[in-house]
């Protein structure tokens, strides 16, 4: 049950899967928000910690979950072969989005040579920092790369709702239970 099967995805890969979207949702609208706040507003500095701090957890979840995807492959994929390889380019691409989300924040944040508090918990340290427009360069990356990033999340959940509704099979269901694949 824990552990990703051939014909079903596994918990754990399923909550990574699940708390990554929510926190991807959570920070892009958190993201948006806070850009329109002025210097007087109570959330002008409490907005961006929130936004690094769980920026950072979920950098952290996003490299456990590759490595758990190397360690504990994914289930065979349905569909035709076209759909299969648009899949598999898709789930590429939302990797590769989502780290370049959140590497290109980092290197925002860190631009000024300071590190990130994370919930005042711990602090990730500035490994690069200084660099000529680092935070103007990676705040624009940091933008689009969002934008693509939440564009092609929403494609990706429409592909999930055609599947399910429309062509009738358990793609959906198998990332929503994880016993769904093992009961066939």
């Amino acid at each position: 049950m824990w552990k990703n099967s051939r014909s079903g995805w596994g918990l754990i890969s399923i909550l990574l899967h699940w708390i990554s979207a929510l926190a991807i949702a959570a920070l892009f609208i958190l993201g948006w928000w806070m850009t329109g706040l002025d210097y007087y507003h109570s959330w002008y500095n409490l907005g961006p910690w929130w936004h690094r701090s769980v920026g950072m957890l979920l950098l952290f979840a996003t490299l456990i979950r590759l490595a758990w995807r190397v360690v504990n492959p994914a289930p065979l994929a349905r569909g035709g072969r076209l759909e299969r390889l648009v899949a598999q380019l898709g789930h590429i691409a939302l990797y590769v989005l989502m780290l370049v989300v959140m590497i290109s924040g980092y290197l925002i944040s860190t631009a000024d040579g300071k590190g990130i508090a994370v919930f005042d918990a711990f602090t990730v340290p500035a490994v690069i920092s200084n660099l000529p427009y680092q935070a103007t360069l990676a705040g624009q990356v940091h933008w689009y790369s969002a934008l693509a990033l939440i564009l092609l999340a929403a494609g990706h959940g429409l592909a999930a709702l055609k599947h399910h509704w429309v062509d009738g099979n358990d793609v959906l269901l198998r990332m929503v239970d994880p016993r769904h694949s093992r009961r066939r």
